[in-house]
C-alpha cells in the first residue's frame, strides 16, 4: 500500500512539475520518475529483504536528487530507513543508526568548510530529517518489540515454573497420602486376612471365635482411622498431621496390638530399647518415620514370617543416627498367608530418604539360621528434620 500510494502520488507530482529542486546537473527529469519507480518497488521487499531494499533506494534517491527531486520518494526512502531497522538482524540495526548519525555529520560539516556559510547546515539538516528521524523511530520501536517479546518469554517461563511446581506438589501430595493410608490400615486388613482364613480353615469353634474377635477389633480400628483420615482430607482448614501422635511412646502399645493379631504359635514380638535414659527428645519426624518403619514391618512380619521370634530393636549413640532393626524368622510357614503387594518397602525407603538415612531390607544369616532383616539409620540433624518439614511427611 505504500509503495502504491507513492507511486501514484510522486507520478501526479512529476506530471504537475512540483519536484523539489531544478535539476542542477541537467539531467533528464525523467530519471525523477525511473527513480520513483524503483523506490516503490523495494517497497515490495522492507520486510523480508530490508537492507537489499534500503541499498538500491539508496541509489535510486541519489538519482531522484540528481533530477530534481520528489517529496513521495523521499519519504517512501525514509519509510525503507524505518524498516531496515526495525526489521534487519540485531547487527545491521545498530549499525544504520550510527552510519545515518555519520552522514548527516559529513554532510553538515563539509558543505560549511568548502563554502563558509552558514545556509549550509541546512543540508545537515535536511539529511537528518531524511535519514536519523526514522532511523532513530524504528530503534524505539525495536527497542520496544524486544521488551515486549522478553516480558512474553518471561511470563511464560514464570507459568511453566509454576506449573512444574503444582504438578511436583499434586505428586508429592498424592505419595504422602499413599504413604499415610497404607500405614493406617495396612495393619489392620492384614490381621483382618490372616484371621479370617484361619476361621475358614479350622473346625475348632474357639479357634474360630477368636479369630472372629480379632477381625472384629481390627475392622472398628481400620474403620475408625479410615474415618479419620478422611476428616482430614475434607477439611481445608485443618493443618495437623494425619499421624501426629504416633510416637516411639506409643511403641508397646504397637507391639501389644501386633502380638495379638499374630496367630496362635506364630510370633513372638520382643523390645529391645537400647537408648540411653534422659536422653534429649528426638526429633518428631525421626519418632515418626521410626514408628512407622517399625509398623510395617511387624505387619509384614505377621503376614509373611516364619513362626519364631520377632526382635525389636532401638539404638541411639552419643552424635550418631537412630538406628531401628526388626529381625523376623525367615522360611516357609504352614496356614495362612496374606498377600503382599511390595507398597510397605517402598513406603519405608521413602521416609529414610527423605530424612537422609539408609534401610536394609532383606535376608541375612542369623545365629539359628536366615533371618529377615529391616535396618534402618535416621540422622537426627536439623537438616534432615527441616527437609522433611517441608515435604510434609506424614
Amino acid at each position: 500500500m505504500i509503495g502504491l500510494g507513492g507511486l501514484f502520488g510522486g507520478a501526479l507530482m512529476w506530471a504537475l512539475g512540483l519536484q523539489n529542486n531544478p535539476s542542477f546537473f541537467h539531467t533528464p527529469r525523467w530519471l525523477g520518475l525511473i527513480a520513483l519507480l524503483v523506490v516503490s518497488a523495494t517497497e515490495l521487499v522492507r520486510r523480508s529483504r530490508p537492507l537489499i531494499g534500503l541499498g538500491v533506494g539508496t541509489v535510486a534517491l541519489a538519482v531522484d536528487i540528481l533530477s530534481g527531486g520528489l517529496a513521495a520518494t523521499m519519504l517512501m526512502y525514509t519509510d525503507l530507513v524505518y524498516a531496515a531497522v526495525v526489521y534487519s538482524g540485531a547487527t545491521a540495526a545498530q549499525r544504520v543508526p550510527r552510519i545515518c548519525w555519520l552522514l548527516t555529520g559529513l554532510v553538515t560539516v563539509v558543505p560549511l568548510a568548502v563554502y563558509n556559510d552558514p545556509l549550509a547546515l541546512l543540508a545537515g539538516a535536511f539529511v537528518g530529517l531524511l535519514v536519523v528521524t526514522p532511523a532513530w523511530t524504528g530503534t524505539v520501536v525495536r527497542n520496544h518489540r524486544e521488551e515486549a517479546q522478553a516480558a512474553r518469554l518471561e511470563t511464560e517461563r514464570v507459568a511453566l515454573l509454576a506449573e512444574l511446581d503444582r504438578r511436583e506438589a499434586v505428586a508429592s501430595e498424592r505419595s504422602r497420602m499413599a504413604r499415610e493410608l497404607h500405614d493406617m490400615v495396612a495393619n489392620h486388613l492384614s490381621a483382618i486376612a490372616i484371621h479370617s482364613s484361619a476361621a475358614l480353615s479350622l473346625k475348632d469353634p474357639a479357634a474360630t471365635d477368636e479369630a472372629l474377635g480379632v477381625i472384629r477389633e481390627n475392622s472398628v480400628r481400620g474403620l475408625a482411622e479410615m474415618r479419620r483420615l478422611i476428616g482430614l482430607l475434607r477439611d481445608p482448614g485443618e493443618t495437623s498431621e494425619p499421624a501426629a501422635t504416633s510416637t516411639l511412646d506409643a511403641l508397646d502399645t504397637l507391639l501389644e496390638q501386633a502380638r495379638a493379631n499374630a496367630r496362635p504359635g506364630g510370633q513372638d514380638i520382643v523390645l529391645c530399647d537400647e537408648r540411653p535414659d534422659g536422653a534429649a527428645p528426638l526429633p518428631a519426624p525421626v519418632e515418626l518415620a521410626a514408628y512407622r518403619i517399625v509398623q510395617e514391618s511387624l505387619t509384614n512380619a505377621l503376614k509373611h514370617a516364619a513362626p519364631g521370634r520377632v526382635d525389636v530393636t532401638l539404638a541411639h549413640r552419643a552424635d550418631g543416627p537412630l538406628e531401628v532393626s526388626v529381625i523376623s524368622p525367615y522360611g516357609d510357614r504352614d496356614g495362612p498367608r496374606a498377600p503382599g503387594s511390595g507398597t510397605g518397602l517402598i513406603g519405608m525407603r521413602e521416609r529414610v530418604s527423605l530424612l537422609g538415612g539408609t534401610l536394609d531390607a532383606g535376608p541375612v544369616p542369623g545365629p539359628g539360621g536366615t533371618v529377615w532383616q529391616v535396618r534402618a539409620a535416621l540422622p537426627l540433624g536439623d537438616e534432615s528434620a527441616q527437609s522433611l518439614s517441608a515435604q510434609r511427611v506424614p
